[in-house]
């Protein structure tokens, strides 16, 4: 016990410090790892994704409790939530908020029953597109503009939904790869109190299909 005691005195510096970054992680800012391409172009498999997670609420740390309500998530925001219905940390594009009308036909969107524009673009270094070719474009309605992705080898668009109503404090949320996400299409509307955070900009980049090398044309880029 005494030893345990020399121990914990001689190292409380270290363990005070490894305590503040605990709660700084939890309740601050983060950064998470994406493993999955459901939100290529935007976010690549591999990117090290800094959270905000005081955007939204200021939190007690290590929990989901709200200290202190500041914004809600708008559409068109990139958020990090804890979904009890996937099991698992998602990191999706908000399109739906409370009161909003979507549907999604023939994968182009709809909101409030304005349809969506589409300025096609040329996307390069996505790796999954040699197993699987894609079309991207810009997606564009009102002050949201950012890049989707849509596999040429899906067809019927079976993922296509709506008209729907996002209820009160819930969001639809859908991946920007919009043939490879499972999202609000699979999962329902998501709960204001699951979103922890914005996802800001790529913190660092490592390529997996390439001996997980640095990306360094990708570090610190801003996630639109």
């Amino acid at each position: 016990m005494q030893r345990l005691t020399r121990l914990l005195a001689n190292n409380k510096g270290f363990l005070t410090f490894m305590l503040c970054m605990f709660v700084f992680r939890s309740a601050v800012a983060d950064w998470n790892v994406v493993p999955t391409g459901s939100m290529q172009p935007t976010i690549e498999i591999g990117d090290r994704i800094l959270v905000d997670k005081a955007a939204y609420d200021l939190r007690l740390p290590f929990t989901h409790i709200s200290l202190m309500h500041r914004a809600d998530p708008q559409r068109g925001d990139i958020v990090v939530l804890d979904s009890k219905a996937a099991g698992e940390r998602l990191v999706k594009r908000v399109i739906g908020v409370p009161g909003d009308q979507i549907a999604l036909v023939q994968n182009h969107l709809y909101v409030n029953g304005q349809a969506a524009n589409y300025r096609p673009i040329q996307v390069k270094g996505i790796w999954a597109d040699r197993e699987d070719p894609a079309l991207y474009a810009v997606e564009g309605i009102g002050s949201m503009q950012h890049a989707v992705r849509w596999s040429l080898a899906v067809q019927g668009h079976t993922n296509d939904f709506g008209p729907v109503t996002v209820p009160a404090n819930q969001y639809l949320l859908l991946g920007d790869d919009r043939d490879h996400s499972a999202d609000s299409r699979y999962f329902g509307f998501f709960p204001r109190t699951e979103i922890t955070g914005r996802a800001t900009r790529v913190a660092l980049s490592l390529d997996p299909d390439n001996h997980y090398l640095p990306r360094s044309d990708r570090w610190g880029t801003a996630l639109r």
